[in-house]
C-alpha cells in the first residue's frame, strides 16, 4: 500500500509540474553541476529490509547545500516538545567519550557554520583545542545539550549505518567491465513548485519533455535496456551489477581502475521514481527471510542466481546518476557540503536537527548490546531519515565499513549540542535575535 501511495504522490507532483511548465513558469530544465563541482553528494534512499539505509527521496538535489537555517517554520502550540535542556552530566557515556576525536569533524562544521553569528564564537575557538580534555571543556562551555523527542512523546528511534564502497571497474567498457555509470542527463527536468503550490516545498519532480508533454523520467528498466536512451553518458564501466545497485544505494564510492588508479565517484542526480527495496520483493517471494535480506545477504542471492538478477534490479525503478569528485579529501560529501568523517558523521533530518550541529547518541555496536555512546556531527541528511530520534551512521570505507553498515540496525537515543544564539521552544528551533 505504501508503494502504490508513493507512486500517487510520484505523478500528482509531476502532474503539477507539467502545468506550471506548459503555463511557462518554467521554460527550460534546472541547470546541472558541472562534474567538478564542489557540491554535496546526497545520498539516495535504502530501505531498512536492504541493511543499509542511506539516503535522500524527493528532496535530494546536486545544488550546493545552503547555510543551515537559523530556524525552522513554526509548529502547532500544541506539538509535544521535541527539544529538551538538560546537563552535560545526564549524557550516556559523555565523560567516556574522547571529544578530541570528533574536533576535525566539527571543524570541518565550521566551514559552514562559521558564517552564523550563534555558531561563530565555538567555530573561533575550536582551532586552540589539542588535548582531550580540553575538546570535552570546550563543548561544555559553548553548548547547551537538548534530549530530542518524537512528536509521539518517545525518546528512541532507529540507528542504521552507511558506508563508502569499493568496486572494480574502468573508464572504457571491456568484456570484463560492461556495467555503466551514467551522469546525471541532460535532458532531466527538476521543477521546484513552492512558487506555485507552497505545500510542495521540498518536493522536486523529475521529468522529461516528450513533445508538449512532461512524462516521468526513464525507469531503470528503460536506461538498463540494450539501446539505452543515456547512451553516451557514461564516466566508467564495472564489472558487477550488483555491486553498482548497493553503490546507487549508498551514493558515493570508489571504483579501482583497471588501467590503474582509483575513480571516486559521488551523487549527481536521480530519475525521480520511488525507490522500492529488492530486498522486501525477496522476503515476499519467499526467497530471503527477513533476517538475511541485509547487503549481504541480498549480494549472496545474486551470487546463487545471475540469471535472475537484472530482473529483481528492475523491480526498483530509482536510478541514481554519478559524477567524478576531484580533490584532496579521502571521504565524499554529505549534505552540509564537507567531507564526512568516518564514525564521528551522522545523518540526520534536517527537520529537527540543523545541518552542522554537535549531535550525542546512545545506542549499541551492530549486533551486540555493547555501549556506543560519542559525539557525532550531523552533516548528512537522507530521504530514508526521517524522524527526530533517527540517526544513519558513516562508517567510512573498506571490508569492515561495508560489515558494520550492513548489519547496523538498532535502537537510539539523540541529544543535540546547541550554542547560545539557540533556544529551543514547543520543539521548535528558534534563534534568538
Amino acid at each position: 500500500m505504501n508503494e502504490l501511495a508513493g507512486k500517487i504522490q510520484y505523478f500528482k507532483v509531476l502532474s503539477a509540474a507539467a502545468l506550471m511548465l506548459l503555463s511557462g513558469a518554467c521554460q527550460s530544465p534546472a541547470p546541472l553541476p558541472p562534474a567538478e563541482a564542489a557540491t554535496p553528494a546526497t545520498r539516495t534512499p535504502a530501505p531498512v529490509i536492504d541493511g543499509t539505509p542511506a539516503a535522500p527521496a524527493a528532496a535530494e538535489a546536486p545544488a550546493p547545500a545552503p547555510a543551515p537555517p537559523e530556524s525552522t517554520p513554526e509548529s502547532s502550540p500544541a506539538a509535544p516538545q521535541i527539544l529538551t535542556p538538560i546537563t552535560f552530566a545526564e549524557l550516556p557515556g559523555w565523560m567516556q567519550d574522547n571529544h578530541a576525536d570528533a574536533m576535525p569533524a566539527w571543524l570541518a562544521s565550521c566551514r559552514v557554520l562559521s558564517k552564523q553569528p550563534a555558531w561563530r564564537p565555538a567555530c573561533d575557538a575550536a582551532p586552540q583545542v589539542k588535548t582531550r580534555e580540553a575538546a570535552r571543556q570546550f563543548f561544555e562551555q559553548h553548548f547547551t545539550p537538548y534530549r530530542v523527542t518524537n512528536p509521539d512523546g518517545t525518546q528512541e528511534g532507529l540507528a542504521t549505518g552507511y558506508f563508502e564502497p569499493t568496486i572494480r571497474g574502468s573508464r572504457t567498457r571491456s568484456t570484463r567491465n560492461r556495467y555503466p555509470v551514467y551522469a546525471a542527463p541532460d535532458d532531466i527536468l527538476i521543477v521546484d513548485l513552492a512558487s506555485v503550490a507552497p505545500e510542495l516545498k521540498g518536493a522536486l519532480p523529475r521529468g522529461r519533455l516528450d513533445g508538449r508533454r512532461v512524462v516521468p523520467y526513464h525507469t531503470r528498466a528503460q536506461i538498463e535496456a540494450e539501446i539505452s536512451p543515456l547512451r553516451g553518458r557514461e564516466i566508467a564501466w564495472v564489472d558487477d551489477a550488483i555491486d553498482l545497485f548497493f553503490l546507487q544505494v549508498q551514493g558515493s564510492g570508489r571504483i579501482v581502475l583497471t588501467e590503474g588508479g582509483v575513480m571516486r565517484i559521488g551523487f549527481a542526480e536521480h530519475n525521480g521514481h520511488p525507490y522500492r527495496s529488492i530486498g522486501r520483493v525477496l522476503i515476499e517471494r519467499g526467497e530471503l527471510p527477513a533476517e538475511r535480506a541485509s547487503m549481504q545477504g541480498i549480494k549472496a542471492w545474486a551470487r546463487a542466481n545471475p540469471a535472475r538478477l537484472t530482473e529483481l534490479l528492475h523491480q526498483n525503478p530509482r536510478y541514481v546518476f554519478f559524477r567524478e569528485l576531484t580533490g584532496a579529501a579521502t571521504s565524499p560529501p554529505g549534505a552540509l557540503g564537507v567531507p564526512l568523517t568516518p564514525e564521528r558523521s551522522v545523518a540526520i533530518d534536517p527537520r529537527y536537527i540543523p545541518l552542522g550541529a554537535p549531535v550525542h547518541v546512545a545506542t549499541t555496536w551492530p549486533n551486540t548490546t555493547k555501549p556506543l555512546q560519542r559525539l557525532m556531527l550531523a552533516q548528512d541528511t537522507g530521504g530514508a531519515i526521517r524522524g527526530a530520534v533517527r540517526i544513519d551512521y558513516f562508517w567510512g570505507a573498506g571490508d569492515n565499513a561495508a560489515l558494520e553498515a550492513g548489519r547496523m540496525q538498532q535502537q537510539v537515543r539523540k541529544w543535540v549540542l546547541l550554542p547560545q544564539g539557540y533556544t529551543a521552544l514547543n520543539g521548535i528551533l528558534q534563534k534568538i535575535q
